[in-house]
C-alpha cells in the first residue's frame, strides 16, 4: 500500500497500524457513546432530559408537559435510561426520573 510520506512517518511514530489500533476505545466504551448519541439524537428526548435536569419528575408530570401518549413517553424514557443519562427511582406507587451525573454535561442552555 502506498501512503503519503508525512502520514507514513506519523504512523511509524505511533507504532504502526497496531499502535493506532490500540488507541481506539474498546467496544464497551464505543457502545456507551453510541447509546448516548442515539438518546440525544431526538428533540423529544432532549426536551425530556432538559425537564428532568431542571427537576426530577414523575411520569405523570412529564406526560402532562410533553403532551404525549403513555407508550410514546415510555419508549423515550427507556431510551434515556438505557443510555445512562437518566435513572428511575421507585417511591411508593411512583417512579421518579432523575438525571445522572453524566447527563449534566448535555444540559441545553435556555
Amino acid at each position: 500500500m502506498i501512503i503519503p510520506e508525512p502520514i507514513e512517518n506519523e504512523v511509524k511514530l505511533l507504532g504502526g497500524i497496531e499502535g493506532i489500533a490500540l488507541r481506539i476505545a474498546n467496544e464497551d466504551k464505543l457502545a456507551e457513546q453510541s447509546a448516548i448519541h442515539h438518546a440525544l439524537s431526538s428533540t423529544i428526548r432532549l426536551k425530556i432530559l432538559s425537564l428532568i435536569l431542571v427537576q426530577p419528575l414523575c411520569v405523570c408530570l412529564i406526560k402532562d408537559i410533553m403532551k404525549m401518549s403513555d407508550s410514546k413517553l415510555s419508549y423515550h424514557l427507556s431510551t434515556l435510561v438505557d443510555s445512562g443519562l437518566v435513572k428511575r427511582e421507585k417511591k411508593g406507587n411512583w417512579i421518579i426520573y432523575h438525571p445522572t451525573e453524566k447527563a449534566e454535561k448535555y444540559k441545553v442552555e435556555v
